[in-house]
């Protein structure tokens, strides 16, 4: 299991675009931000034990070796962004139905 050895925060910019910092242990944002707890829950192992901060939302795992903090704001936004996106619809043919398309398409090809 890979180390998770860079915090990442992520707020929101006075602009509305997204800001994200990276740092290389919790001990800077100790500096601006309260811990008020340690994360005892997490389904990803890695996490458990990493700080709970005042004002972020988080850890949330990002890659093998981010931990993610968010903002509220930008929490929630990204939340509904993410609940709102429609997914892609997949047809599923058969081997047959994708071999007689095939055929269709070369033997128009063939009489044109």
């Amino acid at each position: 299991m890979a180390k998770k050895d860079t915090f990442r925060i992520v707020t929101r910019g006075s602009d509305g675009s997204l800001l994200i910092r990276d740092y290389p242990s919790c001990d800077p944002i100790l500096h601006t931000h309260i811990q008020i707890g340690s994360d005892d829950c997490s389904t990803d192992l890695e996490l458990r034990g990493m700080p709970v901060f005042r004002g972020l939302i988080g850890p949330m795992p990002e890659g093998k070796n981010i931990v993610r903090y968010e903002s509220p704001e930008v929490f929630e936004t990204l939340t509904k962004e993410w609940g709102a996106a429609k997914p892609r619809r997949r047809t599923r043919r058969s081997a047959k139905a994708e071999a007689n398309a095939e055929a269709n398409a070369n033997a128009e090809v063939a009489v044109s």
